[in-house]
C-alpha cells in the first residue's frame, strides 16, 4: 500500500459525489497540505457543457476557503480512465498553488499507480511569481 493512500481515498470518496450528467466521467482530486490537512473535491457539469467545475477546481475551491497553505500532494482518479490527469486549465490554476516539487499521484482503480511532480505536469507554466 502506497504511503499516501489516503489521499486516494479520499479523491474516491469525492468522485462518488460527482455530478457528471454530460460526460458521464466522474472525477476526484485530494490533497494534502504541509500541516496534515485534506481538501478533496469532485467535478460539476452543468447544462451549458463545457462550463462546470473540474475536480480540482472543487478540490482547490475547498482548499483555498479553509486557509491555503504550502501543498505537499496533490491526487486525481477516475473510473473510466486509469492515469488520468488535470486538464490544462487545473494544470495552471494548480501550479498556482503547488511549487514544482509538489508531487502528483495518477491512479489506476486500486490505488496510486504513477508518482510525477509539478513541474513535470506542467514544464513551461505561467507562475504568477513573475507579476511582482
Amino acid at each position: 500500500m502506497h504511503a499516501a493512500n489516503d489521499l486516494f481515498i479520499a479523491a474516491r470518496a469525492a468522485m462518488a459525489k460527482s455530478y457528471a450528467p454530460y460526460s458521464k466521467l466522474s472525477v476526484g482530486a485530494s490533497l494534502r497540505t504541509a500541516d496534515g490537512r485534506v481538501h478533496s473535491g469532485g467535478n460539476i457539469e452543468v447544462a451549458s457543457y463545457p462550463e462546470g467545475w473540474c475536480a480540482e477546481t472543487t478540490m482547490l475551491s475547498d482548499y483555498v476557503m479553509a486557509g491555503g497553505g504550502p501543498i505537499a500532494e496533490i491526487c486525481v482518479v477516475s473510473e473510466k480512465m486509469d492515469l488520468i490527469t488535470p486538464c490544462g486549465g487545473c494544470r495552471q490554476r494548480l501550479a498556482e498553488f503547488a511549487s514544482p516539487g509538489t508531487k502528483v499521484y495518477l491512479c489506476d482503480q486500486t490505488g496510486i499507480a504513477k508518482t510525477i511532480t509539478m513541474a513535470e505536469l506542467l514544464p513551461l507554466g505561467f507562475r504568477g511569481d513573475i507579476l511582482k
